[in-house]
């Protein structure tokens, strides 16, 4: 066996390191906050270009200032939020002022004043038939910098003098805005000029293309934390079950990136957790209390020894979490952690605000979900796709694995912050199945 030369492996780390950037920040401005890393885009563009291309299915544009990556959708309710810098998510009302401004802002001069820009967005939003306020005009304007400074984020806007957070002022304030075009023509990844109307848009941006279930999958395993059987069709599930050893090593060299098999689903994890925009365990309230109910919950609704599904045991990947209970494990939490933890006084003094704010984190994690959502009939993928793969919206062997009616799933890969774990040693017949150790609810 001939082993790599130091040319070889120091080549395919940078090429690793900017992939793993781009995935992570899909707009690179050569001037921003990973400028160091920007020549090594550009060294690569080229590999880059096809590797993301075959992989997933994604265009990579790389210019003398900028690169960007065009990631795919993965249909409705899958998409990855933006936030306020309090944590507070995007409003649609946020989004259509983001919306707007970017729509003033690939014709707009090099620089403006802020009023001069607030002003021609009003004017779009008057000719899209948009109302921007919400509430008040205080609320409308904290929402409309909150998509100001997203694009200030981004690289979009340039604060040359002032900062575009003073038009929440009372008083009101100005500031002098630079504005990089370019990199507003780029922002919008999805199909614009194509889609209908906003439901078609999502659906459209999902859409794998020629690469139909692999693709799909791929994007998948890398932009959502866990990826469980019942979530994909007949189609996909075959895919995945013959190719998963080799697409392990794929994403082990692109990216850097473990895959975890289960029974359950499947998990690509990263070593240096960078990849995320989600942390468990994490700091604050809210991530300190998702943990513990996590583990609370599995402590109590863990199966009996289901068994293997190679022996005809039952594959569980999910069990009910009635409502009450969630409320009961978090009125207990607050009891015994909430005073000595620190935990914040508005979430402790209202029990139905932290559990929202608990159980979003948990499904964004896809540790819960709402019982029986499966991804829906023809959800972000074209038509001729859905005609084919229709029939398998819940694969055979895994029918009914996550219950429906109302109320929450607690999924199998919260067994994962199980205070106790409990790892059944795969058969012959599971190996055969290319299907590891079940590590059980």
């Amino acid at each position: 066996m001939t082993l790599p030369s130091t040319h070889d492996v120091a080549l395919a780390a940078e090429r690793r390191t900017a992939a793993r950037l781009l995935l992570a920040h899909p707009l690179i401005a050569s001037d921003g906050s990973h400028a160091d890393l920007f020549p090594l885009i550009r060294r690569h563009a080229d590999w880059l270009g096809k590797r993301f291309q075959q992989v997933l299915g994604y265009r990579l544009l790389v210019d003398s200032s900028y690169a960007r990556l065009f990631k795919a959708g993965l249909g409705a309710g899958s998409g990855h939020r933006l936030e306020r810098s309090t944590g507070t998510p995007f409003t649609p009302h946020t989004y259509a002022c983001l919306a707007l401004a970017l729509s003033v802002l690939v014709t707009a001069p090099e620089q403006m004043l802020l009023s001069h820009l607030v002003a021609d967005i009003r004017a779009a939003a008057a000719d899209a038939g948009i109302e921007l306020e919400e509430t008040g005009r205080a609320a409308a304007k904290r929402t409309l910098v909150a998509a100001l400074r997203q694009l200030v984020d981004w690289g979009v806007l340039i604060e040359t003098e002032g900062h575009v957070a003073t038009l929440a002022q009372e008083s009101g304030g100005e500031a002098l805005i630079t504005i990089d075009r370019e990199l507003a023509r780029v922002v919008v990844a999805g199909p614009l000029s194509q889609a209908r109307d906003g439901a078609d848009l999502v659906r459209r941006a999902a859409d794998p293309g020629f690469g139909g279930p692999r693709t799909y999958v791929r994007r998948m395993l890398v932009e959502t934390p866990v990826l469980h059987l019942d979530e994909l069709t007949d189609a996909e599930r075959d895919w995945l079950r013959t190719r998963q050893r080799r697409e392990a090593q794929a994403f082990s060299e692109l990216l850097g990136l473990e895959m975890e098999i289960r029974a359950e689903g499947v998990a690509l994890i990263d070593p240096e957790e960078e990849l995320t925009d989600l942390h468990l365990p994490g700091t604050g309230t809210v991530a300190q209390a998702a943990l513990l109910l996590a583990e609370r919950l599995v402590e109590r609704l863990r199966p009996q020894d289901p068994g293997h599904p190679a022996t005809g045991g039952t594959l569980v990947i999910g069990v009910p979490a009635p409502d009450g209970l969630v409320d009961e494990v978090l009125a207990e939490l607050i009891a015994e952690y909430g005073q000595r933890s620190n935990w914040q006084r508005g979430y402790l003094e209202d029990l139905p605000s932290l559990r929202e704010a608990v159980l979003d984190l948990l499904v964004r994690m896809r540790l819960m979900a709402r019982a029986g959502r499966l991804r829906a009939e023809g959800e972000g993928l074209p038509e001729g796709y859905v005609e084919e793969a229709s029939e398998g919206r819940t694969v055979t062997d895994v029918h009914g694995a996550r219950p429906g009616g109302e109320g929450w799933v607690l999924l199998a890969a919260a067994a994962r912050y199980a205070t106790q774990v409990t790892v059944r040693p795969a058969t012959a017949a599971g190996k055969d199945k290319d299907v590891q150790e079940e590590l059980p609810l």
